[in-house]
């Protein structure tokens, strides 16, 4: 059955909704072309429709810049506490998604779009959705999206550390921010014995697992729970001639056995991811966290560590507190054999203008070297 109920033509009228995000399909959905004005559009979008572009692809982005524009972004107090205002801030950025995520536009068979001034976008369509056999909506917002993870696939991700680009793939969270991989790259290895292997738990695109190769470790076991982050690590070890040292499986967490490394870089805040992409940074009840640290020492060699790189912004959010990251360490039968930090170097760190500075300003990213403790 067709997902929306206008008749303008019969592809229209079979289109399939696509939403990366888990958005709801659009229930009401009015014809938009290049007459429409921001104004107009944004009542439109706030009463419920969606708006189904069929004018200039470039007029198409204008508008959705400018009905961003007009988007309320002053309603929330700065007097808020800092916990409280990081929960107004996603619920604003949650609203915004919403209201901009109803236009959208139809792809043909083949993820080709049939507006004026359009650019070629089947090979972004089809490394995001694979081949798409019948017509198509995706608002534009995500289209967009995929248009840029395609350019970074495309381009790739320069990583100093390995002086090197890696590749993510579509919806892979991107090691752009390099400091984490920095952290990897300098600490000391263990010592425990000369030909060290590893497990990379939540590889993503592969970034850590190419830096331990790269440092030497023989063996590297890189693992993941996302299907296209593991074709990604595999696609990133391959271009960089690592294959004989890193092996990427699909698996929740650890692979069987035990390493005399383990590194594990979970996403930094507890809460709810609204995307794929989100995945990497929200960790709902800091569920990857626990389950990481809970195993870690069952998959450690007899003096082996455990690599933590975890940033600290979520207690500068009040999300979670210090104390109670070293019970959870504590209570996973660890001990703590040496910390090294760093501060963040994005753009974000540094900008007074965003809401959460007073966070942000302050963030430490920091690698915990772990250790079970002695029975």
């Amino acid at each position: 059955m067709p997902l929306v109920s206008w008749t303008e033509n019969d592809a229209v009228q079979s289109a399939r909704w696509r939403s990366e995000n888990g958005a709801p399909p659009p229930v009401t959905v009015e014809i938009a072309d290049d007459t429409l004005t921001a104004n107009a559009a944004l009542r439109h979008l706030r009463a419920g429709s969606s708006l189904l572009w069929r004018g200039d692809f470039h007029n198409a982005r204008q508008l959705l810049k400018a009905v961003s524009r007009r988007i309320d972004h002053g309603s929330i107090s700065r007097k808020l506490g800092i916990s409280a205002l990081f929960r107004a801030h996603r619920a604003e950025r949650a609203e915004r998604s919403q209201v901009l995520g109803g236009i959208v536009v139809l792809l043909e068979p083949g993820g080709r779009l049939a507006l004026r001034r359009a650019p070629d976008i089947a090979d972004a369509c089809r490394e995001a959705y694979g081949e798409l056999e019948e017509p198509t909506l995706v608002s534009l917002t995500e289209l967009q999206g995929v248009l840029s993870a395609y350019q970074w696939h495309e381009q790739g991700v320069p990583v100093p550390a390995l002086g090197a680009r890696i590749h993510p793939r579509h919806s892979v969270f991107s090691p752009s921010r390099s400091e984490y991989v920095d952290l990897v790259a300098r600490v000391p290895l263990p010592t425990t014995r000369e030909q060290l292997t590893a497990f990379d738990i939540g590889t993503g695109t592969g970034v850590l697992a190419a830096v331990l190769a790269r440092r030497g470790v023989v063996n590297v076991v890189a693992t993941d729970v996302n299907p296209r982050a593991v074709e990604s690590a595999r696609e990133n070890i391959e271009r960089l001639e690592l294959t004989s040292a890193v092996t990427v499986i699909e698996t929740d967490l650890f692979p069987p056995g035990r390493a005399d490394l383990v590194v594990c870089n979970p996403p930094w805040l507890p809460g709810t991811p609204t995307s794929a992409l989100e995945l990497g940074i929200y960790d709902e009840g800091s569920t990857m966290l626990r389950g990481f640290l809970a195993g870690l020492a069952d998959h450690l060699t007899p003096g082996g560590e455990g690599w933590l790189v975890l940033s600290d912004l979520a207690e500068h959010l009040e999300l979670r507190s210090r104390d109670e990251l070293r019970r959870l360490i504590r209570r996973a039968g660890l001990e703590v054999a040496g910390e090294d930090s760093t501060t963040p170097r994005h753009g974000r760190a540094a900008d007074a203008l965003d809401l959460l500075h007073a966070a942000r300003r302050q963030e430490v990213t920091t690698l915990w070297r772990l250790r079970a403790k002695a029975a």
